[in-house]
């Protein structure tokens, strides 16, 4: 496995970042799609949702690989595709062309990610890895935000982005390593251990994703259309939403595990349903900047207690992996169910829905979180697995 360093593992920071930009970018993402190419907004959903796809199918191919196949392998192999891809994507102009690049460069994205959650899980605190990670890819994004609508109209802005991400993390593949030696006791016929937990936690993290996302993808559209704002000012809301994401990101990691994991996964999401319905029904910039900031400030503290939820199930980040990809399910679902809702039934009843969902859902990712915190990894593992990564980098 990975090293377990007291230091922050750039290299895998920086490939989280690029694995998770794809889903950050989505609102002005599938708003481009609509505006720039013959598709409606269902049909940009449907894009949206079919990147994202593509993206959880990597994740869920590759939850055991990833010690077999070599990190450093894999990685350059997702983020040649994802470079390819969406870089495709944002120069095609045909609809078919555009949506062939979008699911290549989502199947990078949930490789690279794939490689990440790996060696996240083997860090001795996986949650400030991710911590880390999620500020950087939040501070990214809001940076396109800013800057994606004062380079003219299209399509091909995000796409272009995310590619460049992509391309830039590439060099620093190299510190990750070639090879993992299987350890013993600890080998790829290892069954999954909290089989149970990993389980509850696997099925209900795609609804906490879908009704994130659903929200995510159209609130550009609600900021256009029902808060009757321009592309600009909705562009800078969203950037200050992230950088208010930052410090809540940091917030998280300066806590640690102090709070447990209980209260911040169960009581955040309970918040974050009320964020979801102020966003869903609001009319004017106050109310639209409101629901958005704080909604995007409680999202990746969550998110950050969720991920290390998962990478506390198995040191060697196949719960991390699998949890993920389901994840990204309910992130795919979640750009075509907000437009299906959107167009049906309006965004306030919308975001009524959605909210509604997350707080019955909340309930058993508290039940999980509360049982994880009573469980500890044992050293001899986190032993074996060192030993592993040295006799791996040492060949």
């Amino acid at each position: 496995m990975f090293a377990r360093r007291s230091t922050l593992p750039w290299p895998l920071i920086a490939l989280f970042t690029a694995g998770y930009l794809a889903p950050y970018l989505l609102p002005t993402t599938v708003g481009r799609l609509d505006s720039g190419l013959p598709l409606t907004a269902t049909e940009a959903g449907a894009v949206g949702s079919a990147l994202l796809l593509s993206s959880a199918a990597a994740g869920f191919l590759l939850a055991s690989r990833v010690d077999r196949i070599g990190p450093r392998v894999l990685a350059r192999i997702g983020l040649t595709l994802a470079v390819l891809g969406y870089g495709g994507a944002a120069l095609a102009h045909a609809v078919p062309a555009v949506v062939l690049g979008a699911l290549i460069g989502g199947f990078g994205s949930g490789t690279s990610t794939a490689v990440a959650a790996t060696g996240i899980a083997a860090q001795p605190d996986p949650h400030r890895t991710t911590t880390a990670g999620l500020l950087g890819v939040s501070a990214l994004a809001g940076a396109v935000y800013l800057t994606v609508p004062h380079l003219g109209q299209g399509h091909g802005q995000p796409l272009a982005a995310i590619a460049l991400t992509a391309l830039a993390v590439w060099p620093l593949t190299g510190r990750l390593p070639l090879r993992t030696a299987p350890a013993r006791g600890l080998d790829t016929a290892t069954p999954l251990p909290h089989l149970r937990a990993g389980l509850l936690l696997a099925v209900t993290l795609p609804c906490w994703s879908l009704a994130q996302n659903a929200l995510w993808g159209v609130s550009g559209r609600i900021g256009l259309t029902q808060a009757h704002l321009s592309e600009t000012t909705v562009g800078a809301v969203f950037a200050i939403a992230l950088g208010a994401g930052l410090l809540g990101v940091v917030g998280a990691g300066a806590l640690g595990p102090r709070l447990g994991r209980a209260l911040p996964i169960g009581g955040g999401t309970v918040l974050i349903a009320a964020c979801i319905t102020l966003s869903a029904s609001a009319t004017d910039l106050t109310s639209f900047a409101t629901g958005e900031i704080a909604w995007n400030t409680l999202y990746p503290i969550v998110l950050s207690y969720v991920i290390g939820l998962a990478a506390s199930l198995d040191p060697r980040g196949r719960w991390a992996v699998l949890v993920g990809s389901a994840s990204s399910l309910g992130t795919a679902a979640g750009p075509l169910t907000g437009s299906l809702l959107a167009t049906e039934t309006g965004f306030p009843t919308m975001g009524t829905v959605l909210a509604a969902g997350l707080l019955l859902i909340a309930v058993p990712m508290t039940a999980v979180a509360m049982g994880a915190g009573r469980r500890t990894l044992p050293v001899v593992e986190i032993q074996v697995e060192t030993q592993a990564y040295d006799k791996a980098t040492a060949a």
